[in-house]
């Protein structure tokens, strides 16, 4: 039996255009209010060796080279993201893309100043595995940011769903943690749900020194809509995290 991978969603054509498209909304969740968050916790990127887990198309990737990234590599489990990636960095000589699940990575020691991963770790099962890869593949002072789903979103995941625009939010079986069905894009996705405990308590045990802690808090700079911007005052949408591994660990 293949083992569950998230990125296969996105080399099924429909599903893929789809994701293009609800990101090519100029409001769209990812871009007003975790893409801010996220660029605010990584800080000046100016000669950092970066690696993206999950990079999906790698836009990310070309905007972390402009803004002064020395060298970027993107692993992606989808072959048709793959392509858009690579088509992406084309033009860029010190930015790579490596197709390969995250299940499957097995980590280069001390080769980055820093990881992220953007909204693709609630895909994965075993996160003790990937933290301590993660950890294993930083330099001493490097940083780990990642985003997911936030736990709150994940625990109402399985419960019907109500036609039309989601007004509210049930949060069920919290603290049992464990992959969880939702209907998405025209798919049945499964998506694993944690407490935010439990990613607290994960990234500790690899090894990290725990930084910041956000919730996606919608910053009205970010919004041209008002009624999009009260509506994501409602429930947070994403969680995210900061990690550094000690000088001389």
């Amino acid at each position: 039996m293949t083992a569950y991978r998230g990125s296969d969603h996105y080399d099924q054509e429909a599903f893929l255009e789809s994701y293009l498209q609800r990101r090519s909304w100029s409001e769209n969740a990812n871009d007003t209010l975790e893409k801010p968050i996220i660029y605010e916790m990584m800080g000046d990127v100016r000669r950092k060796s970066i690696l993206d887990l999950g990079c999906g198309t790698a836009t990310y990737g070309s905007e972390l080279l402009e803004l002064g990234a020395s060298q970027y590599t993107g692993l992606e489990g989808s072959i048709n993201m793959v392509e858009h990636a690579r088509k992406t960095l084309d033009s860029m000589s010190n930015g790579c893309v490596i197709h390969l699940a995250l299940e499957d990575w097995k980590a280069p020691e001390a080769a980055y100043d820093l990881v992220v991963s953007r909204l693709v770790i609630h895909y994965v099962e075993d996160i003790d595995a990937l933290f301590s890869h993660v950890y294993t593949s930083l330099k001493a002072g490097g940083s780990f940011v990642f985003s997911v789903e936030h736990p709150v979103m994940t625990s109402s995941y399985g419960l019907p769903k109500p036609a039309g625009q989601k007004q509210d939010w049930t949060i069920d079986n919290y603290f049992v943690a464990g992959g969880r069905e939702q209907e998405w894009l025209g798919r049945t996705v499964k998506k694993f749900h944690r407490t935010v405990e439990d990613y607290f308590s994960a990234l500790q045990r690899a090894g990290f020194v725990v930084e910041q802690i956000r919730e996606s808090r919608p910053d009205e700079r970010h919004f041209s809509n008002r009624e999009t911007y009260e509506r994501r005052l409602r429930i947070p949408l994403f969680f995210m995290m900061k990690g550094y591994k000690k000088e001389g660990s």
